[in-house]
């Protein structure tokens, strides 16, 4: 495991297509919370349509926690620490892939103090996700429910709990600050509709969960953005939709596929539609004709406004579909066949 580090990050003007390859930008603030080496790249992206409303059944802080808090872990990795959580009756423990990455052995620590060996069952960099198992008495086990992650809204109360610092069983509480962020992987793809949270996270609150107001995951807190290093209120955690997606591939395969267009995006700044900035060779994109400059407005039957609904598109299929994908050059629109593939490591 690498040693924690506290780089200063900023926010970058642009971030690379996420379903497709990204561009530069670096392993993310993960080591402002965890452990590694870069700098996190989040922006703010075009949604089309309004937010939905909040949910009732409002718990209190206090509530959550004793609901939750025998389901948080403490995870030891090699020289690195983070946290997670119980997924299911199995002994499945959720985390960030950037805490176990590298790690020869990983250990699971439980809210009474007992500590088990865990294996990783699967981990995918792509979503900064891994799934963990441990050989656990269902009595220790208390699993966490997922929430729905597309029924945020900006305001809702969420609550933070893990081991910042290795400091096991903290709670910190907040709101939801914004929705629809991009961060940036490890290997450097975009994580769409990532949730900001002005609740405390600092080193070791990776992996841990984000809980709404009826105790339940939307969210795996992974980034920070801080020029001192230390939580400065922006925090960014993994949507639980996208948890729940990863989640199962890996359990059942020990891997994650993600279907690859092979180009860089960007929203268009002269119409609607995502913009083309950069076509890998040998890419599927690449095949197709694709080109630096073109738009593309429409893909798969679905009518594209930003490049974070194109990613959505590329996500929503498997390495080997075949998808029409409309772009404009020149100002003549164009529609062409694309057989997707799957994403490079």
């Amino acid at each position: 495991m690498r040693p924690l580090r506290t780089p200063k990050v900023t926010l970058a003007a642009a971030l690379a297509a996420g379903a497709l390859i990204g561009a530069g930008g670096g392993a993310a603030t993960y080591a402002a919370l965890s452990s590694g080496n870069g700098r996190t790249v989040v922006r703010q992206v075009t949604v089309s349509d309004a937010q939905p409303a909040s949910s009732d059944g409002s718990l209190s802080v206090q509530s959550i926690y004793r609901l939750a808090n025998k389901g948080v872990v403490e995870i030891t990795a090699g020289q690195g620490q983070g946290s997670g959580f119980v997924y299911d009756s199995d002994g499945h423990i959720i985390t960030n892939e950037h805490v176990v990455a590298g790690a020869g052995s990983v250990s699971v620590r439980f809210w009474n103090g007992k500590i088990f060996s865990a294996q990783v069952v699967g981990t995918d960099a792509s979503t900064d996700l891994a799934v963990l198992k441990v050989d656990a008495p269902v009595s220790q086990l208390f699993p966490l429910s997922l929430g729905d992650s597309s029924n945020l809204a900006v305001g809702d109360q969420v609550i933070a709990i893990g081991s910042p610092f290795g400091l096991e069983g903290t709670v910190t509480s907040g709101i939801v600050s914004a929705l629809h962020r991009e961060m940036t992987s490890p290997n450097h793809f975009a994580i769409d509709n990532s949730i900001q949270t002005d609740a405390a996270i600092n080193h070791g609150n990776s992996g841990g969960p984000l809980l709404n107001a009826e105790g339940k995951v939307i969210g795996v807190n992974s980034q920070i953005e801080s020029n001192s290093g230390g939580n400065e209120g922006v925090g960014f955690a993994i949507p639980s939709n996208t948890v729940k997606s990863i989640a199962s591939q890996l359990i059942s395969s020990g891997k994650a596929e993600h279907a690859f267009l092979g180009v860089v995006l960007s929203d268009s700044s002269s119409q609607t539609g995502a913009a083309i900035g950069q076509v890998r060779s040998g890419t599927p994109a690449a095949k197709a004709a694709l080109r630096a400059g073109d738009v593309v407005t429409a893909a798969a039957g679905t009518k594209i406004n930003s490049a974070s609904e194109l990613r959505a598109v590329i996500n929503a299929h498997r390495p080997g579909d075949t998808i029409s994908v409309t772009y404009t050059r020149g100002g003549k629109s164009h529609t062409v066949t694309v057989k997707l593939t799957a994403r490079p490591a």
